[in-house]
């Protein structure tokens, strides 16, 4: 990706005659759907894709290809970002939890995919067999029919639909696997065909990133140490305690009162500072799903509160700080048809660090940190 920072837009998948730009053959970023896994080794196994909360599985929520210029390891890069699809599990901020982040690369030359871009025009042969869902990596590892993560469980019955775990066997048997199986004829899918769709996947589209335009000086984001910045609590429960410790009983609780009082009335003059740059920054490109900078501006939060201090966010395995890379924006939500009339997945922002150095010597696929804020009370 280039310089400076760069947004997603979602653009609706164009059915199965334009569905084939989102396989992994072609380097898609998108949202929803199935995963279009990059490398074939080393992919993330159903335990590693369960919510930290409930321990059900992990529905794919988007992946964005993301390739390193100055990296010949990275010639090929892609981030995938899964989520709970449980929305009791979005009720607490901070990390992971209902989220888990994976980073993928691969060199140029590679067992993959030839060396060569992919052509602009779809591959040979009818539309609809462009666009279904691989059965199997081509390195033979089976895929699970519901989620298209990896699918180590086996049909009890027919031993050639393959799961991720019982959950997922479940669903596809309630839908319709339990009529279809065992019917094929050798050599013939067509009867137990893979839906493309299915009510645990996120809606499908495709992620067209564009440079934003330079409206607002990089240095927009609000200093958290700046006195008009974020609210200093630290320093607010300083005084109180102090005084707590001198005066009487009755003289430290008017004083308390008053500067509580003061303190909130400070607290929500910088929640609706924090959360109007953030309206500002959006408000030329209200759509926007993604804002892309790995190492340069950093996000920008929604609000004061639950901000990660640089503790918050752990070195990589391998030693190194993690960095910003993107963050993902609450309009991504209108298009997952997550509302409902009871609790909804919901989020402020959620924000992706990952590997300074880039790390990763081998093919497989190396999990990096996710952050969730939410919106404050008052700004909703």
């Amino acid at each position: 990706m280039a310089a400076g920072v760069e947004l997603g837009f979602a653009a609706a998948a164009a059915g199965p005659g334009g569905a084939w730009r989102l396989r992994s053959a072609y380097f898609p970023s998108k949202v929803g759907g199935r995963p279009a896994w990059l490398g074939e080794a080393g992919l993330p196994g159903p335990a590693a894709l369960r919510c930290g909360r409930c321990q059900q599985p992990c529905a794919f929520l988007l992946q964005l290809y993301a390739p390193l210029p100055d990296r010949p390891d990275a010639f090929h890069r892609t981030l995938f970002v899964f989520a709970c699809r449980g929305a009791a599990c979005y009720r607490l901020p901070g990390p992971r939890g209902p989220l888990c982040v994976f980073r993928n690369q691969l060199p140029r030359r590679n067992d993959t995919y030839p060396e060569e871009p992919p052509p602009e025009e779809p591959p040979p042969g009818p539309a609809a067999a462009a666009a279904a869902p691989p059965r199997r990596l081509r390195g033979g590892a089976a895929l699970c029919r519901v989620c298209g993560c990896l699918g180590p469980r086996a049909c009890g019955r027919c031993r050639r639909a393959a799961y991720c775990g019982p959950e997922h066997q479940a669903l596809d048997w309630r839908r319709g696997h339990r009529r279809s199986c065992g019917q094929h004829a050798a050599g013939d899918d067509s009867v137990d065909a893979i839906p493309e769709h299915n009510e645990f996947l996120f809606p499908e589209y495709e992620i067209l990133i564009e440079p934003e335009e330079p409206e607002f000086p990089a240095d927009s984001s609000v200093d958290p140490d700046d006195e008009q910045g974020a609210v200093d609590t630290s320093k607010d429960s300083k005084e109180q305690e102090e005084l707590r410790a001198t005066g009487s009983a009755g003289e430290a609780f008017q004083s308390l009162d008053e500067e509580t009082l003061e303190a909130m009335a400070k607290h929500e003059t910088e929640e609706d500072k924090i959360f109007q740059i953030f309206k500002d920054r959006v408000a030329a490109e209200p759509e926007q799903i993604i804002r892309y900078c790995r190492g340069g501006e950093g996000p920008i939060w929604v609000s004061g509160e639950n901000i990660p201090d640089e503790k918050d966010i752990p070195n990589c395995l391998c030693g190194a700080k993690r960095i910003f890379e993107f963050q993902i924006m609450p309009q991504l939500l209108n298009h997952l048809q997550v509302d409902s009339l009871g609790e909804s997945i919901d989020w402020g922002t959620l924000v992706v660090y990952t590997c300074a150095d880039n790390c990763g010597e081998g093919d497989e696929y190396l999990e990096e940190f996710i952050w969730k804020q939410d919106f404050s009370a008052g700004s909703i």
